[in-house]
């Protein structure tokens, strides 16, 4: 009876072991690859729950997610023969697990080989081009250039890259300070250029203006001479014939306007012949 019991037991155990050794979950965040005797049997992209045969089979699993592999900053030579410092990064996914797990088998192998594969990239798309066009708008392309390196490569272990980032392009410390002198100096010499331009402007606008002014004057006092040449005129011809109609009246008329202007102030004195011709008409006793 003590014998049937462990019988009992044992087969329930065994039975357990088998069905938990039968039985896997695939996550929504991944893909499963079944492997018999070391091949590939089946592959699941689906999430959920799924058979295999115990003790037989084994199942990897493999992140369908996107992955990152980043690289340390190199010194790269650039097509100048400029020296600069660059770290990047690449963005993958696997697109085919059985390939994948053949060749680098899991993530740090495909951090090796991925690493490994972009640095060559970027040292034989960097080495083309020239450092100005590294740090210019031209990076995109220069990116994008390295991206089609990589994925030559890449696809040979079940995976496909997506994109490649420069994060930074720097140049060495011994290599920036001789350059931001000469940045400094050439930026010193367009100032003084823009400077001694202005000052040249600013001299040709006030000769300029003065010469300007002294022709705007000049016509002003013309036309003022003119104005007042035609007043004198027309004033000698209205005298004229104010003269020719009655002399005597003219004569009396002008008399007046010495006497206005001469005797403005107040105890103003003469001294004149009282028998004077512009006396004539103050000379109350005739």
């Amino acid at each position: 009876m003590q014998q049937k019991i462990y019988y009992i037991i044992f087969t329930i155990v065994f039975g357990l072991i088998l069905i938990s050794s039968s039985l896997f979950s695939v996550d929504q965040r991944q893909s499963a690859v079944v492997f018999q005797f070391g091949e590939a049997v089946r592959t699941i992209e689906n999430p959920g729950l799924n058979i295999k045969i115990p003790f037989i089979q084994n199942v990897e699993f493999f992140d369908k997610r996107l992955l990152d592999v980043e690289v340390e900053a190199k010194e790269l030579t650039a097509a100048d023969g400029k020296r600069v410092i660059v770290d990047a990064y690449a963005k993958f996914q696997i697109n085919n697990p059985v390939m994948f797990y053949k060749t680098v088998h899991d993530y740090q192998g495909v951090k090796i080989r991925l690493t490994r594969n972009l640095e060559s990239s970027m040292r034989k798309v960097i080495g083309k081009i020239s450092l100005s066009s590294l740090l210019s708008q031209e990076r995109s392309n220069v990116m994008l250039n390295i991206l089609n390196q990589v994925n030559g490569e890449a696809k040979s272990f079940g995976i496909d890259v997506v994109d490649v980032r420069i994060l930074r392009a720097d140049l060495p410390k011994e290599n920036s300070a001789a350059i931001y002198r000469r940045m400094q100096t050439a930026r010193e010499k367009e100032a003084t250029q823009i400077r001694a331009e202005g000052q040249e402007e600013s001299v040709r606008i006030r000769s300029k203006a003065d010469k300007e002014s002294k022709i705007i004057l000049a016509k002003a006092y013309r036309d003022a001479q003119i104005i007042k040449g035609d007043g004198d005129e027309k004033a000698a011809k209205i005298y004229n014939s104010a003269y020719s109609v009655d002399p005597e009246f003219y004569k009396f008329y002008r008399s007046l306007l010495v006497y206005k202007n001469s005797l403005k102030k107040e105890n103003t004195n003469f001294v004149i012949s009282p028998d004077a011709e512009v006396l004539k008409y103050l000379n109350l006793t005739k």
